[in-house]
């Protein structure tokens, strides 16, 4: 892709804070802002990223960094970046690495328990922690105690049969390298050191109780990172940020590029941009917007809105007893999405525990949304598909009601099943982000329901689009990878390669499969982003050129060709679709 000509208008940006109506923790760090807006230009810049959340700025560091000289631009609706999903109140913060969340490990017929989709995203979190390792030590992202922590990732369960799948759980995960040091213990007395707050008032009546610990689990600001990342591309001149900006169509150029029509929110103005690749990262948005190109690949695609709600306490004498994460399993005849969890969170600055999440539903497609989003993105070919879809999940919209009939005493007793001695003095309601879960027409099955994300592209790779929530946030910049090996194919197995190999040093490896290149990955990702994880620094505190040089020392046969990597990127995506639960739906919300 050729340089591209910026527009010769005069920008002139501004400081600004968040000041909406929030909690003085959603306060935003400074943040380039414009306060004009660009002219038309006819001759395209290199990248147009629509959505100012974790997406477009991972995509967009991953691609200053390879193509310093590529001309970018980012436009988001609202005031601020990062104030949708990506905001730290509108998700869980839980960094998901399969440590802790049971339906990634679906329990068989026979009791045995597969972990290939845990083992999936393990993996996947681990090019996360690499990623932002190398934007620390590179500057793009600031002190690292201000977006990750380490927080113990814990997995709880009461009753007999559940203890049994959680100890084969437990055994099967510990035999994988990505698991080594969990954890895991029936012993009441150790389970209230591991977790007062959760254990305090109960009477141990003899009911079986288990738990696993994965103390190396951390706790994610994914708003932090994402106005980091964003604040250090506007410092380059050839990156531009146009807020209160709104994407309102596209059309095809005769020579294959974009030309994307814009709103100015504030001056009512409006302009086109021309583009030769377009990335849609508007989370709930996504889905008409890549309606409205046009393409082919979008036909068929619908969309099914799913919120979240949370009870949250500041309270210090409270918060200071639970520096956890503790995930529990859904009640019987419940569905996956009821899954409770207790979890520490460290928002600007201030911790707090989330409980929850309670689901909601509202025909929004974004928190700032409209309430005809819903209904705007009908379209003839996908209408069928979602009433097939409403049609046959019968008990996920029964689940659905119920949550949305639940009194502010329902929620309470909720809490209490898993902490005794909650006082409802301590504690509000807060409603996080919005999901929107992919709705598509399958040859076979008809209509389905798909849990989890799904990059879709035009048959040129000018155009694409992340459909879908969770894992989303935690494992961005593997996802933006897979993006990038579809849309830019040519340069990621060409002159891109050693600049990926910088960024991500076990690119292109299963850390699974290599134990010494893991703990060389995981000392010098736990160094540089100054996690307490002991068991990761015992041996050597790694740095980025050690690990880099292991992995070019790794066997042949374990790193991965750039074709096999398409072909294995395409099978995890099948892999995580069909292997996804209605818990993903909200699980980071």
């Amino acid at each position: 892709m050729p340089d591209a000509y910026r527009p010769g208008a005069s920008f002139q940006y501004y400081l600004g804070h968040n000041m909406q109506k929030r909690l003085s923790t959603l306060l935003c760090t400074p943040l380039l802002a414009l306060a004009a807006m660009p002219l038309s230009a006819d001759e395209p810049i290199d990248v147009l990223l629509v959505g100012g959340g974790i997406m477009s700025a991972t995509l967009g560091t991953y691609l200053q960094e390879l193509e310093p000289d590529w001309d970018i631009h980012l436009y988001e609706r609202l005031d601020q970046v990062a104030e949708e999903s990506s905001n730290g109140w509108n998700n869980a913060g839980t960094g998901h690495s399969a440590f802790c969340e049971m339906n990634y490990t679906p329990e068989q017929d026979d009791g045995s328990v597969v972990i290939d989709r845990a083992v999936n995203v393990t993996e996947q979190f681990e090019v996360s922690r690499q990623f932002w390792s190398h934007q620390v030590d590179n500057g793009m992202l600031g002190e690292p105690g201000s977006f990750i922590s380490t927080s113990p990732h814990l997995s709880l369960v009461w009753g007999e049969d559940d203890v049994n799948f959680l100890r084969e759980r437990h055994s099967t995960m510990v035999q994988n390298p990505l698991y080594a040091g969990m954890e895991y213990s029936e012993d009441w007395a150790e389970l209230a050191e591991w977790m007062p707050l959760v254990m305090a008032g109960r009477e141990n009546d003899g009911t079986p109780v288990a738990a696993t610990r994965m103390q190396m689990g951390t706790e994610v600001n994914y708003g932090a990172q994402t106005r980091q990342m964003i604040e250090s591309l506007s410092e380059h001149d050839n990156f531009t940020l146009g807020l209160n900006s709104e994407v309102r169509g596209f059309e095809r150029n005769d020579d294959n590029t974009w030309r994307v029509s814009i709103k100015d929110l504030v001056s009512g103005d409006e302009y086109d941009v021309n583009t030769r690749f377009v990335f849609i990262g508007a989370g709930g948005a996504a889905l008409p917007l890549l309606q409205a190109t046009g393409i082919p690949e979008a036909e068929g695609y619908g969309g099914f809105p799913v919120g979240g709600q949370f009870l949250y306490t500041t309270n210090p004498d409270v918060v200071s007893q639970h520096l956890v994460k503790v995930y529990g399993k859904a009640g019987e005849g419940s569905p996956p999405m009821s899954v409770p969890h207790l979890d520490i969170r460290y928002l600007d600055g201030e911790p707090a525990l989330f409980f929850g999440p309670f689901a909601t539903f509202s025909s929004k497609f974004l928190k700032e949304g409209s309430w005809t989003d819903l209904f705007g993105s009908m379209t003839f070919n996908n209408v069928w598909p979602m009433m097939q879809v409403g049609a046959g999940n019968f008990d996920l919209v029964k689940y659905l009601v119920s949550q949305v009939m639940m009194s502010e005493e329902d929620r309470f007793e909720a809490l209490q099943d898993f902490y005794p001695e909650a006082n409802p003095d301590d504690w509000s309601l807060w409603t996080a982000g919005q999901r929107v879960q992919i709705i598509r027409d399958d040859e076979e099955q008809g209509g389905i329901l798909q849990f989890g994300t799904e990059i879709i592209s035009s048959e040129d790779g000018s155009v694409a689009a992340l459909l879908g929530a969770s894992p989303g946030a935690s494992t961005a910049p593997s996802i933006m990878l897979n993006l990038l090996a579809r849309v830019f194919p040519e340069q990621v197995n060409g002159e891109w390669q050693d600049t990926l190999i910088e960024i991500v040093p076990s690119y292109g490896q299963r850390l699974s499969e290599n134990p010494e290149l893991l703990r060389e990955v995981r000392a010098y990702t736990a160094n540089a982003l100054q996690l307490d994880e002991p068991m990761n620094l015992d041996d050597s505190e790694a740095s980025r050129d050690e690990v880099q040089e292991e992995a070019l020392e790794a066997d042949s046969d374990a790193v991965i060709s750039s074709e096999e990597r398409a072909e294995e990127n395409a099978a995890e995506e099948d892999s995580t679709e069909e292997g996804a639960t209605e818990e993903d739906a909200i699980t980071e919300v």
